[in-house]
């Protein structure tokens, strides 16, 4: 006969291996996610003058995150972005292509975690 002790360890061993399942889903989730980012920031950033801009993005893995990053020229990215002021005193006028991305990875990491946490 089982006691609660036993029952209650169980539940607990349960409990830790849905964890980790979650935890590796959830990881697989934000890799691939990273990756179509990564892929549409190619397809969607401005060329520049020689082209390495665009070509730039690529993915690092710190911790438990993945970073997103150009690694080409970084300090483009807030520039292009935003828009800025020229020599003149003018401003260039800004190309948003990081924030539409960003968005449609936060959607799509909402969707692939959510599936990882119901589909167990």
């Amino acid at each position: 006969m089982a006691s609660i002790e036993d029952l209650a360890n169980e539940l607990s061993r349960q409990l830790a291996i849905y964890a980790n399942a979650v935890e590796e889903d959830v990881d697989k989730a934000a890799k691939n996610v990273s990756k179509q980012g990564k892929n549409k920031l190619h397809q969607t950033s401005p060329e520049g003058a020689r082209g390495d801009y665009a070509k730039g993005w690529s993915i690092k893995k710190k911790g438990s995150n993945y970073i997103l990053y150009n690694a080409t020229d970084p300090q483009l990215t807030h520039l292009l972005e935003n828009g800025h002021v020229t020599r003149d005193g003018g401003r260039t006028q800004a190309q948003p292509h990081i924030k539409p991305v960003e968005k449609r990875m936060i959607k799509d990491f909402e969707k692939e975690v959510i599936k990882a946490v119901e589909g167990r």
